[in-house]
């Protein structure tokens, strides 16, 4: 099975999961604090974890019965690359057509476009500040 960045919804959850715990949690870990009404099956979990550590994105560790996983990219360089391949996809490799698509949208608010205006503004003074 190749290596991939690519993650399921139910891997994100699962991921999601694992980066808000921190450290190294079981199988069990993620179960209760990602579905605590028991929406999923334990052996679900299991079985998704371990098709995230052959993905090369968690690293398995055994200690006695119980095997404890820790992952191999923070939750940013997934957001990273998962929208890297959405932009090179979708928008032919082209941020401005991408964020073009997401103003044009319907639904974005008045208060969303001035939150969008103050980070556009400090990332504009980060990198002219790095000009120098």
């Amino acid at each position: 099975m190749p290596i991939t960045d690519k993650l399921t919804p139910v891997e994100w959850e699962i991921m999601e999961a694992i980066w808000k715990l921190g450290g190294a949690p079981s199988v069990r870990d993620v179960l209760e604090h990602a579905f605590p009404e028991g929406q999923k099956a334990y052996t679900t979990i299991q079985t998704v974890m371990n098709i995230l550590e052959k993905k090369g994105l968690l690293k398995r560790k055994k200690q006695g019965l119980v095997n404890f996983y820790k992952p191999t990219k923070s939750r940013d360089q997934m957001v990273n690359s998962e929208l890297s391949s959405l932009v090179s996809r979708m928008f032919q490799g082209s941020i401005p057509a991408f964020a073009n698509h997401l103003i044009k949208s319907d639904d974005i608010t008045l208060e969303e476009i001035e939150k969008i205006k103050i980070l556009l503004d400090a990332k504009e003074a980060e990198l002219k500040g790095n000009e120098s």
